[in-house]
């Protein structure tokens, strides 16, 4: 498909959302908007995934005229047990988004039958392997909630119109060609659309697409195929989800990992999966604190390969008010505990402890961190002492939502050749969009390339050696490091004193020949 077609059909799908948004406006709010949206968005996805993997069986058959969607319960029953190993869930032709929404004008317990239909998926998984990642899906979408209407006919009508723009969204009849594209494309036009207006929780939602790709970029380090992708604060899973963008399904190939403390963004987060086409058995998303209560099946097998995490800034945890952190396999190491106040390092040590020998962990990081004293001095020599830090990226400010701060990139690695730290001053690579900034893909290359190449280039990078940076007490800050070129004109002091006398000399010739106009006056 040409990229004019894409931008087409990408513009058509954001103006459909876009209309939803207008029918509903005044009485959802934005950031429950967007739950309703993709909560229906998702129950339409799972329906015609379903009903196209049946119906692709059956036209390989050469049964050419079944359509599932037209058979009896009872009918259908006989496919519950295959669909649910193969799926990890089942849904019943009359419980399919489409049949459901043909009758949604008429029924006047649309609410009701739509609780029922979601309670029922759920319970399809119930006691088996995919249990874990249906359980609690549509607990966001409450159906029966004030904010859709103060009526039970209200919150009908809205969910009417909900379903019938979900219906309007041209997601592709070709469910293996566009779809997919399609479903990511409407996940993320929404994330940015109420991203920007949820105030400083914003950020911890929803990565840039352009940082994302930075990050796996350099987490990927040019492979074709990795084992694992994790990320220890996943959010709404962007981040996890860019390595199948270039890698595509196929190039991870034991799945997706991650943990949220957030249970609303936790359910995002599977959702996001499930819209992405990732089969449930190749995901696994834990719910809770990383920190204190990291999600155990995520470290019983090998680690991970590739670490990709925006983590939140400079957050509180317990620290040394748990007196079993200091001996935590994950800390221990460093001696100390970050500040409880200040967790940024924290998450830089657990993820170092979860990362393969041969892997990459790129993690965004408050630039606080990377020259504060005390604990965090000491973390950061412990970093560099074992030679575990790559690369350090400053970052242009205003990327992000919610915050205007000027971040960084910290890249780890367990296995370096050399004895030495990049520094990359990327501060002034990015494109003005409105408010905020954006990296362009010659932006992300750029930085991508002298990554890759580890070179220091004057006024942008430097390949520093381990021992010069403890010489500078450990400070990480990449202008420490890489020296700003001075933009300003270069005055030569000479030059402008002999022309400041040549004016000086002709405003006294002037002054004089003034003097000598008017006494000729006055004496006429």
């Amino acid at each position: 498909m040409s990229d004019n077609r894409k931008e087409q059909e990408r513009a058509e799908l954001h103006r459909t959302i876009w209309n939803i948004a207008n029918d509903l406006r005044g009485s959802v709010d934005g950031w429950d908007f967007k739950q309703y949206v993709l909560g229906i968005l998702f129950y339409r996805y799972i329906s015609e995934n379903l009903t196209n993997y049946i119906n692709q069986g059956e036209f390989e058959a050469g049964n050419t005229e079944f359509d599932y969607a037209r058979l009896s319960d009872e009918e259908a029953e006989q496919a519950r047990e295959d669909m649910i190993k193969t799926k990890g869930f089942f849904i019943l032709p009359n419980e399919l988004f489409e049949n459901v929404r043909k009758r949604a004008a008429k029924d006047e317990n649309l609410n009701e039958t739509l609780e029922g239909v979601f309670k029922n998926i759920e319970a399809t998984a119930q006691g088996t392997a995919s249990e874990k990642n249906f359980k609690g899906l549509f607990d966001d979408i409450d159906v029966n909630s004030n904010r859709l209407g103060g009526t039970v006919a209200g919150r009908n009508d809205r969910l009417v119109k909900l379903m019938n723009g979900i219906t309007d969204m041209k997601l592709g009849n070709n469910y293996q060609g566009n779809t997919i594209d399609a479903f990511g494309e409407a996940y993320e036009f929404l994330m940015g659309m109420y991203a920007s207006n949820a105030g400083k929780s914003g950020g911890e939602y929803f990565t840039p697409q352009e940082v994302s790709e930075l990050l796996t970029l350099l987490a990927l380090g040019g492979k074709t195929s990795v084992n694992k992708v994790y990320d220890p604060a996943c959010g709404s899973g962007s981040l996890l989800l860019k390595a199948t963008q270039i890698l595509g399904n196929t190039g991870v190939t034991q799945g997706f990992f991650g943990q949220e403390i957030n249970i609303t963004t936790y359910n995002l987060c599977r959702i996001n999966m499930f819209l992405h086409d990732i089969d449930y058995d190749k995901f696994h998303i834990g719910h809770g604190d990383t920190l204190i209560d990291p999600h155990q099946p995520h470290f019983d097998d090998e680690p991970f390969e590739v670490i990709v995490s925006n983590p939140p800034y400079s957050i509180k945890w317990a620290g040394d008010d748990n007196p079993l952190l200091i001996n935590d396999p994950r800390f221990a190491p460093a001696g100390v505990l970050a500040p409880k106040s200040k967790a940024d390092l924290a998450f830089i040590m657990h993820c170092l402890s979860w990362l393969a020998a041969n892997g990459t962990a790129a993690i965004v990081c408050f630039p606080g961190m990377l020259y504060r004293g005390g604990a965090e001095k000491k973390i950061r020599q412990y970093l560099i002492e074992n030679n575990f830090i790559d690369c350090i990226i400053q970052l242009p400010d205003n990327l992000f939502f919610g915050t205007s701060i000027a971040t960084c990139i910290m890249v780890l690695k367990k296995s370096k050749s050399e004895n030495s730290t990049l520094f990359i001053d990327a501060s002034k690579e990015y494109t003005k969009i409105t408010n905020n900034n954006k990296l362009t893909p010659s932006n992300i290359q750029k930085i991508v390339d002298i990554y890759t190449v580890h070179d220091t280039v004057q006024y942008f990078s430097k390949l520093v050696p381990n021992a010069m940076i403890a010489e500078k007490d450990y400070n990480l800050s990449v202008s420490t490091y890489v020296e700003q070129e001075d933009k300003r004109e270069i005055v030569n002091i000479v030059e402008l004193n002999a022309e400041i006398k040549r004016i000086v000399a002709r405003e006294d010739v002037l002054r004089r020949e003034i003097d000598a106009i008017i006494a000729e006056i006055e004496g006429a």
